[in-house]
């Protein structure tokens, strides 16, 4: 269920809008949705600010009730998406919603500190 953001006004799912507020609590710098592929419709849930330390965040919902990420083509489909990213120079990292807490917002901000 899509819900819009109070801090952005992007629709968001439940994942991505406690991420939102987890990162912005941890004072680290983001943008939403960018577009990272000049020919694809790509994008990623979140970007480290600067964008030239090319850190990417993807919260996947829909893991434990075969959502589009789990499932066959949607999944094929996001290994290409994620292969180009990392041979384009991105460091992403992937959620699912259920692992969208603190801790995980603390290790995401140490490298981004590094």
């Amino acid at each position: 269920m899509a819900i819009k953001s109070p801090l952005t006004g992007e629709m968001s799912s439940q994942g991505e809008l406690l991420m939102e507020i987890l990162l912005k609590e941890a004072d680290v710098p983001f943008a939403r949705e960018h577009k990272f592929h000049p020919d694809r419709k790509w994008r990623f849930d979140f970007v480290l600010l600067p964008l030239t330390r090319k850190i990417a965040i993807e919260v996947e919902g829909g893991v434990f009730n075969q959502g589009r990420h789990t499932r066959g083509k949607g999944f094929e489909r996001d290994l290409v998406k994620y292969n180009q990213a990392v041979m384009d120079g991105w460091r992403v990292l992937r959620y699912s919603t259920g692992q969208v807490h603190k801790a995980h917002v603390e290790e995401i901000k140490e490298l981004w500190q590094r």
